[in-house]
């Protein structure tokens, strides 16, 4: 005799897992993972006047540091977000500017079937231990860091451009 017909058993079982872990209808909540990121410059990421910037953090200061929330949605795609996932990153595009804005959403409420949540979508690339991030809204455009210090996170669509930097170090935390 066959299996029980009470009992669902998926064909294959990567897909049964990638839905338990986040389904597209909010019907179970996703999982959320910390990491910590930083430029290939040593620059960490922290928050001043509600904008997330990159500088250098050192003694009672490096508690600012901001870990990045993550929610992955199929491999090297990716919700990100801050503050225990409260607020999100998001590429928005405005006339000809592309920036990065900080938006106060629920990461793990956000869906990858709704084409509303793609500006909060993000591609990881690893290159040996560096990582880019580019926004699946905006393709071609890539999260970056100015080369001075305590200067805004932005999106660049030079990556190779000296004067921004797109290759980070992101570690769980």
């Amino acid at each position: 005799m066959g299996a029980s017909p009470s009992k669902s058993v998926p064909k294959n079982p990567r897909q049964h897992l990638s839905e338990t872990a986040c389904r597209p209808y909010g019907k179970r909540r996703c999982k959320m993972q910390a990491f910590r990121i930083w430029d290939i410059n040593q620059k960490t990421f922290y928050l001043r006047n509600n904008q997330l910037v990159a500088g250098y953090l050192q003694g009672a200061n490096t508690k600012l540091e901001e870990k990045l929330d993550v929610v992955s949605i199929k491999p090297h795609t990716m919700f990100l977000g801050i503050q225990r996932g409260k607020l999100c990153l998001s590429c928005v595009r405005v006339g000809e500017k592309t920036r990065l804005q900080l938006e106060a959403v629920n990461i793990t409420e956000l869906s990858e079937s709704r084409q509303q949540d793609k500006r909060f979508t993000f591609i990881r690339s690893d290159s040996g231990p560096t990582t880019t991030f580019e926004s699946a809204a905006c393709p071609g455009w890539f999260l970056c860091t100015a080369l001075e210090a305590d200067q805004p996170v932005t999106f660049t669509n030079t990556p190779e451009e000296s004067a921004m930097v797109t290759k980070f170090y992101f570690q769980p935390d």
